[in-house]
């Protein structure tokens, strides 16, 4: 008796099935070789299967051998179900995210690390691991996770040395009363432009406006000339404010402080025992400065350099300039004058609550273990 042969429908199937096997190895050394191709989903059976051996009481390495899928994907399938009680694949919100986990953990680890680093370098940094993206990805990565780019503020430069003994000043007189820093002479100089101002300022406009007259703030070179103020204030207001003509030396300073100091003093009734405070500029501190200070017998507070956020004056003089500028002084002269007259209608108040709140800003230099601060 012959054997007959597999039927030709057997055959063909066969060989359809030896295609598919052979396309799918093809296809798995292929992207596996350019390393693009995105991981495709487990079907619900290997899922439910992941499941069983787990409710089983096997653990993930031994489930990740046993289907031949990796410890990461079993663990990600036991987590949804212990968070949804499902393994069913739940409706999802919008189009997926371009940027991967991995890959957005890493920019915003790097935006932490360097927050000067731009989005362009960001941006080539994604290309280079196979991810190529918009800018606008970026930012908006950057921004759910409390990121924001913005103008970064100029602060003197502080060395060591210089937090070392901005952190000693705040601690030592961080338990001082208040009624002390109320005997508290502030000083400081500043130079005030006709027209150099540099605050923002906001215009309504159509497009293609942009340069029209009235959308402009007109700006001269140099700032069309400055003067040079000196000033002073206590817990009581305003002292004297004085112009600076020519260069400022040790004996112009000097002669400064011997006809407005004690005077100042005088108007805001600080007594004979009151502190002056000046910052640390060599004419301030020339021998002969710091003996005129001895023979008048004025006590001077020990300053720590770079340090103008100590100094609440400067708030005062951007008070100042805001003022001053707002009523757009057209030459030298009225710039003098308006400085004077708006420094003059400084309130009482106002000095009184910098100098009130004056141990917030030796807290927050101990905060910042003598780093620059908000003030």
């Amino acid at each position: 008796m012959t054997q007959k042969g597999p039927p030709v429908c057997n055959l063909i199937s066969v060989q359809i099935q030896l295609l598919r096997d052979g396309l799918r190895c093809w296809l798995r050394e292929y992207w596996g070789a350019n390393s693009i191709m995105k991981s495709k989903e487990h079907t619900r059976q290997v899922r439910n299967m992941v499941l069983e051996k787990f409710k089983a009481g096997l653990g993930y390495k031994k489930i990740s051998q046993a289907l031949n899928i990796s410890r990461s994907t079993v663990q990600s399938i036991i987590r949804k179900w212990k968070e949804y009680g499902t393994t069913v694949n739940l409706p999802r919100q919008g189009r997926p995210p371009k940027l991967t986990g991995r890959t957005r953990r890493s920019l915003i680890r790097e935006a932490a690390k360097r927050p000067m680093v731009t989005l362009d370098e960001m941006q080539r940094a994604t290309a280079q691991v196979g991810e190529t993206v918009h800018r606008t990805t970026i930012s908006r990565a950057l921004h759910k996770c409390g990121l924001y780019g913005r103008v970064a503020r100029r602060k003197p430069l502080l060395k060591e040395n210089h937090k070392k003994s901005r952190l000693q000043f705040a601690r030592s007189h961080v338990e001082v009363t208040a009624n002390m820093w109320k005997k508290v002479l502030w000083s400081d100089e500043t130079k005030i432009e006709l027209f150099g101002h540099n605050a923002k300022r906001y215009a309504w406009r159509r497009n293609n406006t942009a340069h029209h007259s009235e959308n402009t703030i007109p700006t001269v070179k140099y700032g069309g000339g400055s003067i040079m103020l000196w000033g002073c204030f206590s817990s009581a207001g305003t002292g004297k404010l004085v112009k600076v003509d020519g260069k400022m030396d040790g004996a112009k300073y000097r002669a400064i402080l011997e006809e407005n100091l004690l005077e100042s003093a005088k108007d805001l009734r600080l007594g004979r025992r009151f502190t002056f405070q000046q910052d640390n500029d060599p004419k301030h501190k020339a021998r002969a400065t710091m003996e005129w200070f001895k023979k008048k017998n004025i006590h001077v507070l020990e300053w720590p350099s770079q340090s103008p956020d100590l100094n609440p004056i400067e708030n005062l003089w951007q008070d100042l300039k805001t003022a001053v500028h707002k009523r757009s002084p057209s030459n030298l002269t009225e710039l003098e004058l308006f400085c004077k007259e708006e420094w003059a209608r400084i309130s009482v108040t106002r000095c009184a609550k910098l100098v009130e709140t004056y141990p917030k800003r030796l807290a927050a230099v101990i905060a910042a273990k003598g780093g620059s601060t908000k003030y």
